[in-house]
């Protein structure tokens, strides 16, 4: 599918140690393969023409997880973006993050700085990850912002203006995988009329042909935006 009408697919990536835990492996061990999914959707994305793919890979909530699978975390994810640069030069993907860059480590931090350098100019795809991130989070700093501004009347446009990423457009679907219907505080602004699609597998199990029956529901949607 290549629907000139779809600009943003967001994904809640959920379950990574839920299966790892059924088949009695270690959590870091299903981010791992989480990450596997991550890159396999990557590319489908690319190859039916979506201009935005924005993953929700690391919340500010998971801060709150054992150091062990953070150091871990973080660590795959240093590994990860070091090993796909040139896959994202050669596919013409831009890399972009929205949340607290300044809660990552240094190593991290050095290597997403790094990676969004290095594919400013790119025109394809915009991968966005959402790291330290927390929808609540985002909305309070745009508001701080705004203060420190002087801002006098505030609207909808100028709040926008004021969130981390205000070029990007709004998500069309959000899919969560693992079967939990919330949002964990993803994107609360810019999903006001996002479709909301939810598949029961893991995430490390959720794959092109899961991607394409999200999509094709979402073809059968009718999006009012609260209009007759």
């Amino acid at each position: 599918m290549k629907n000139s009408s779809f600009n943003h697919l967001a994904i809640i990536m959920d379950g990574n140690g839920r299966w790892a835990n059924q088949i009695n492996k270690p959590r870091v061990f299903g981010h791992e393969k989480g990450a596997q999914t991550a890159k396999k959707i990557i590319n489908e994305c690319i190859k039916r023409g979506i201009p935005y793919l924005t993953l929700y890979t690391f919340s500010k909530e998971n801060w709150s997880r054992p150091e062990k699978e953070i150091d871990a975390l973080m660590a795959l994810l240093s590994t990860m973006l070091k090993s796909e640069i040139e896959n994202m030069l050669r596919n013409n993907i831009r890399f972009n993050i929205v949340g607290k860059l300044e809660d990552l480590p240094e190593k991290t931090r050095e290597w997403v700085l790094s990676t969004i350098e290095k594919t400013k100019n790119n025109t394809g795809l915009v991968l966005t990850l959402a790291l330290s991130y927390g929808g609540r989070q985002e909305i309070v700093d745009a508001l701080n912002m705004m203060i420190k501004s002087e801002v006098k009347i505030i609207n909808e446009e100028i709040l926008k203006n004021h969130l981390y990423c205000p070029e990007m457009p709004d998500p069309d679907m959000i899919i969560r995988t693992g079967g939990e219907y919330r949002l964990s505080n993803f994107l609360l602004w810019q999903s006001a009329y996002s479709e909301i699609y939810v598949c029961d597998k893991n995430w490390p199990d959720f794959d092109e042909s899961e991607l394409d029956k999200a999509l094709k529901d979402y073809e059968k949607r009718n999006r009012t935006f609260g209009k007759v």
